[in-house]
């Protein structure tokens, strides 16, 4: 029985290898980002020809655009190892320290979420990333002393989802700096398609088209979406998914013809319906909608920025005219005034 216990599959494994398969293993794979690509190329080329490492490269961008998928092709590209960890994983000097002494020469350290490094464990980057080198401190009081170790040349790649939020020190310390915008449908579609080719999922052009026109500009969201209508294909008995059976799997996966979900909605309609149209704090929102400020802020919010249904304000988030409609709601007399006064710009709200 114990054997048998062990042999069985984890479902958590499982989707975990799947999301993997579903990476792009080169630059010649990987859909989209043409300008991010095509220089990175010349990057890569031009390492491999001075035999050198990478320079530190930056990426930034929302969630679920590729940032790790990069990451992992340029360790391809040059044929070396790549770590991976985050920002709040590393907690202490320590960790840091550990990571980058146990790198060997050209490999890859990639963190996820930079900009939530800790500021103590960020000051250990800094001679790290500049000069290949390690200042460390043994002992305490007056009795401590300061050790510098060498550390191989290695490519730090970092991703981040807020850049404004990193550093100016560890910002410049970065050679290259990237940034990912949204898909647009086409390229989305091309996705899907090499994604349903993968999973062994019949697909026709018009119905990979229908989810990429509703995947939020996101790849990591298109090949959700197409795993979930596989499920609901294969439970309703589908068959191949063409533009009509992808559009009802969506409807029972409550993602409307916009690409809002639930969530979406909710945010929405609790500016435009339960605070009145005025414009709301970002922690008040989360609190109606029962999500942290940092996945509003993240995950929700550019989406719909994006998408001009949200606006930021000096005072806080507003429905915009757009989302009104979207909703299905009648616009509120000066709504249109006040969005065009602030547009969807950068001011915060508290």
């Amino acid at each position: 029985m114990t054997e048998e216990r062990l042999s069985d599959p984890d479902p958590l494994r499982e989707e975990v290898e799947l999301d993997t398969s579903l990476r792009p293993k080169s630059l010649e794979t990987f859909v989209g980002q043409k300008s991010v690509c095509d220089q990175l190329s010349i990057f890569l080329q031009a390492a491999r020809l001075r035999s050198e490492p990478l320079d530190h490269v930056l990426l930034a961008g929302p969630p679920g655009l590729g940032k790790t998928s990069l990451a992992l092709i340029l360790a391809a590209e040059m044929g070396v190892e790549i770590t991976i960890t985050s920002g709040p994983v590393l907690e202490r000097k320590g960790d840091l320290a550990a990571i980058l002494t146990a790198l060997a020469p050209g490999d890859v350290l990639f963190v996820d979420e930079i900009h939530r490094l800790n500021r103590s464990v960020e000051e250990v980057l800094y001679p790290a990333m500049e000069d290949f080198q390690l200042d460390m401190v043994l002992g305490q009081g007056p009795q401590a002393r300061t050790l510098r170790l060498d550390l191989p040349r290695f490519t730090l790649v970092g991703a981040t989802t807020r850049s404004g939020l990193l550093t100016t020190p560890l910002r410049d310390r970065f050679g290259v700096v990237q940034r990912l915008d949204y898909y647009g449908p086409s390229d989305l579609a091309q996705i899907v398609m090499r994604s349903a080719g993968l999973l062994d999922v019949q697909i026709t052009e018009d119905g990979a088209l229908a989810l990429a026109s509703r995947s939020r500009g996101t790849p990591r969201i298109a090949n959700r979406l197409l795993r979930r209508v596989r499920d609901v294909a294969q439970v309703k008995g589908m068959g191949t998914v063409d533009r009509a059976s992808a559009e009802q799997a969506l409807v029972i996966l409550e993602v409307d013809a916009a690409g809002l979900d639930d969530l979406d909605r909710k945010i929405l309609t609790h500016l435009a319906v339960t605070f009145s149209g005025r414009p709301t704090g970002l922690g008040t929102l989360a609190d109606a909608v029962g999500e942290s400020p940092d996945t509003i802020e993240d995950v929700y919010e550019p989406f719909l920025l994006q998408q001009g249904l949200l606006a930021r304000t000096p005072r806080g988030r507003i429905a915009t005219p757009r989302a009104y409609v979207h909703l299905g709601l009648e616009i509120p007399r000066g709504a249109e005034a006040q969005s065009s006064l602030f547009g969807s710009g950068d001011a915060t709200g508290a």
